[in-house]
């Protein structure tokens, strides 16, 4: 249910944009991980979450359920959002996506560590549209971690390797630095 690749760089997202970074632990394990959420979330002192999914029913309404226990707010500002537009306004708006991870068919190590561009978008696009997956990623045929954007004016570099096992792959970042 969470995304994994790139996600160490979170606490250095999270710093140059000036907020605060709690970061919490859980398995990974489906049947489970949104209940080690739940223990680690309920430790904290926060009013909500905000969560990014786009269209995922079994994300939102896991987490909806979670947090309504837990008294808290949950915000999904970009649900339902036409997935098209969002990754091209993504880029439009000069936010740095890079491609963390690839798990479909049309998608191959090429696109590891890739950061997007229009025209980049165009390609997307056509691939999603002959293989048919997504083309915002919201069935988990890629994964992406954000680098640069208004929030982040410092931008990150990072230095990664690749893991290609032929049909998917993913990136481990090595070296993370503004």
């Amino acid at each position: 249910m969470f995304q994994i690749p790139g996600i160490e760089i979170s606490s250095v997202q999270a710093n140059i944009a000036g907020v605060p970074y709690l970061e919490v632990t859980v398995t990974g394990e489906e049947n489970f991980e949104v209940h080690e959420l739940k223990q680690h979330i309920a430790e904290l002192q926060i009013d909500g979450l905000v969560v990014g999914a786009l269209r995922s029913d079994y994300q939102k309404s896991r987490l909806e359920r979670m947090t309504e226990e837990l008294g808290l707010h949950l915000w999904t500002p970009l649900w339902h959002q036409n997935g098209e537009n969002h990754v091209r306004h993504l880029i439009e708006n000069s936010f740095s996506v890079m491609i963390s991870s690839v798990s479909c068919d049309g998608l191959d190590d090429s696109w590891l560590g890739r950061i997007l561009t229009l025209n980049d978008f165009n390609q997307l696009k056509n691939l999603s549209e002959k293989y048919r997956f997504h083309i915002d990623g919201e069935g988990g045929e890629y994964e992406t971690i954000v680098l640069g954007g208004p929030h982040l004016p410092k931008g990150i570099d990072i230095k990664f390797e690749q893991h290609w096992d032929g049909k998917r792959g993913s990136i481990t970042i090595l070296e993370c630095s503004t």
